[in-house]
C-alpha cells in the first residue's frame, strides 16, 4: 500500500499482517481524490483539516496530507492500528501537520478548532457504526456547512442517510459502497 500522489508520491505504508482493518484499495482511493480535487465540491482539500476516522493505517488521511491538506487528524482505538499510524505519520515526517488520537470514533468528544474539509470514515463493514460517528463529529464542529464526509462500507449495507445530510455522490468499487455526504442545513442532527 502506498502514497498515490502528491508531496509523499510512491511512498509504502506500514501494514501490518494480522491487523484486522481492510485498508481502503488503490483503485478506491483514487477514485475518492478524483472526486475530491474535481472542484465539484469546492476546495474541500488543500490548505484544510481533514479528520480521518476508523483511520485504521491511516491510508486516506496521509493521502489528503500529501495532497495539500494542512492538517491530517488519525483516530482509532485499535493498539497494532495506533502503531501502524505513528510509523507511517514519522516515515513521511509529518509529525507537526497530524495529530494521532487514540479513541473510539462513535464516542469521540474532542472539539475541532476549525471544521474540516473532508471526514474520512471507514469502519468495520456490517457495523454501521459511521452513523454515532458522524453524531460524534456533528457535534464536536468537525463538520461545518461545507465539509464533505467520505464513508466506505459493504454496499450490501442500506442504512438511512440522517437527517441534515444528503447525498452528494455513491459509487460502489467491487465490495465497497462510497457516500459522499453534505449537510443540507445547520439543523443537521444525527441520532437525535
Amino acid at each position: 500500500m502506498r502514497i498515490i500522489a502528491g508531496k509523499h508520491r510512491g511512498t509504502n505504508l506500514l501494514s501490518p499482517e494480522g491487523l484486522d482493518t481492510r485498508p481502503t484499495p488503490q483503485r478506491v482511493r483514487e477514485a475518492v481524490f478524483s472526486m475530491l480535487e474535481s472542484g465539484r465540491f469546492g476546495t474541500v482539500l488543500r490548505d484544510r483539516v481533514v479528520l480521518d476516522l476508523f483511520a485504521g493505517t491511516g491510508a486516506m488521511g496521509l493521502e489528503a496530507l500529501s495532497r495539500g491538506a494542512e492538517r491530517v487528524v488519525l483516530v482509532d482505538n485499535h493498539p497494532t492500528a495506533l502503531d501502524a499510524l505513528r510509523a507511517n505519520v514519522e516515515k513521511l515526517r509529518a509529525e507537526a501537520r497530524t495529530q494521532v488520537r487514540s479513541g473510539d470514533a462513535t464516542r469521540w468528544h474532542d472539539r475541532a478548532q476549525v471544521a474540516c474539509g473532508v471526514v474520512f470514515m471507514d469502519p468495520p463493514y456490517g457495523s454501521e457504526a459511521w452513523v454515532p460517528a458522524l453524531a460524534a463529529a456533528l457535534k464536536g464542529g468537525w463538520i461545518g456547512d461545507d465539509t464533505v464526509v467520505v464513508i466506505e462500507t459493504d454496499k450490501r449495507e442500506r442504512t438511512g442517510i440522517p437527517d441534515g445530510f444528503e447525498v452528494l455522490d455513491e459509487r460502489n468499487h467491487g465490495r465497497a459502497r462510497i457516500l459522499m455526504l453534505g449537510r443540507t442545513s445547520d439543523e443537521a442532527e444525527v441520532g437525535a
